[in-house]
């Protein structure tokens, strides 16, 4: 039997791409003329708080929504309009979607039935081999763990080869501990079998744990794209500082950008970044290290030459959470900033009240411009 699907291209023209996608539901854009290209073969991940389209933006990739303008490109051939079941995709859900009166083996090879495939237990076994379940072939659904139900699912969406798997936070239901375990079989399944991956999830751990290349969503709208360690160490916006992991984001001022670095005015400190690292290079800023950069020490202790150092600050908390002490100092000007010390017994511990310094690296830093909002992406957190 024919498949009814559309072919696979070769080449380049097998990456995924969104040219000015926005879908509208009535008076609501829920994602905002989008462009997004996504690489053959690669683990993308969709990140973002609760209504941001993400999930949207994957369910118009599915066939299960329609953009209300816009291409949507899989294998170079525009698929806005196509059917589902014709678009060389499958997605995997939170909620496995599994036939609880099949066997598990029956379950992984329904795909491939239903498109009139007569020989499966091979591949079937194949499958479940990949997914390390071959030996529960025979087991009904419920007589699985949730984390075995997850990889059945996913076998059944992998049997059918699709360019592209779409995962809509497929391990949400899990609890911590499964879900950890689950996202490094994911990202190993995935580099065995060469498919591209576009996972949506709000988990940051979970996006920045898998994925080759995370786009930030905000308010149907990317806010920053490129790889874990890019978004991380050098945000481009408060909201990507804010949303992935945590930020100390100082009111600063520009005061000189000559050499390799920029100079800034930090209530009358000077402080110094590495000028990659500053996306606006004059006038008022917001002068952002994480929490982890930052070093702390008694007020007296000497610290090297080459780092930006504030002095004047008082620990107002303490909490100890076995890897690291995190710490509240508040400064002179009223703010409070988190440091983050790793324990490694080379340093003693600061009580609340202590007189201290802060200190860190040109390199550890990143400037972001004063018109954003210092807040953006902490509310999503709570």
């Amino acid at each position: 039997m024919e498949s009814d699907s559309i072919p696979a291209g070769r080449g380049a023209a097998n990456d995924l791409r969104l040219e000015a996608v926005t879908k509208r539901f009535g008076d609501f854009t829920a994602v905002d003329d989008l462009d997004l290209a996504v690489t053959r073969g690669s683990f993308f991940a969709l990140l973002g708080p609760s209504g941001c389209g993400k999930t949207t933006t994957l369910r118009m990739i599915a066939g299960l929504e329609q953009p209300t303008s816009g291409r949507i490109l899989i294998n170079g051939v525009d698929v806005a309009g196509v059917k589902p079941y014709r678009r060389p995709v499958n997605t995997v859900f939170q909620s496995y979607a599994l036939f609880p009166h099949l066997t598990i083996a029956e379950n992984v090879a329904f795909g491939l039935r239903r498109r009139g495939v007569r020989d499966v237990r091979r591949q079937v076994d194949e499958m479940l081999e990949l997914v390390e379940l071959r030996n529960q072939a025979e087991k009904k659904p419920n007589q699985l763990s949730g984390g075995q139900q997850q990889r059945v699912a996913l076998a059944r969406a992998l049997i059918n080869k699709p360019e592209v798997l779409l995962l809509d936070e497929p391990l949400g239901a899990l609890d911590l501990r499964l879900r950890r375990q689950m996202q490094l079989e994911l990202k190993e399944i995935q580099s065995e079998v060469g498919l591209t991956f576009v996972h949506v999830t709000h988990d940051q751990e979970e996006a920045m744990t898998m994925a080759d290349t995370i786009a930030v969503m905000n308010r149907g709208v990317i806010e920053q794209m490129g790889s874990p360690e890019e978004l991380y160490e050098n945000p481009r916006t408060t909201f990507v500082a804010n949303f992935l992991g945590h930020s100390n984001l100082i009111d600063a001022e520009i005061v000189g950008n000559t050499g390799p670095h920029v100079e800034l005015n930090v209530h009358g400190n000077r402080i110094s970044v590495d000028r990659a690292r500053a996306s606006v290079q004059q006038g008022r800023v917001w002068l952002g290290v994480r929490p982890e950069k930052v070093c702390i020490s008694d007020a007296s202790e000497s610290v090297a030459a080459e780092t930006n150092v504030i002095d004047g600050g008082t620990v107002s908390d303490v909490s100890f959470v076995g890897v690291s002490t995190q710490y509240l100092v508040r400064m002179p000007w009223g703010q409070e900033l988190s440091v983050f010390e790793q324990n490694t017994g080379e340093h003693r511990l600061f009580a609340r009240q202590t007189a201290v310094r802060l200190y860190w690296k040109p390199s550890h830093a990143f400037v972001l411009g004063h018109d954003q909002d210092a807040r953006a992406g902490q509310e999503e957190l709570r």
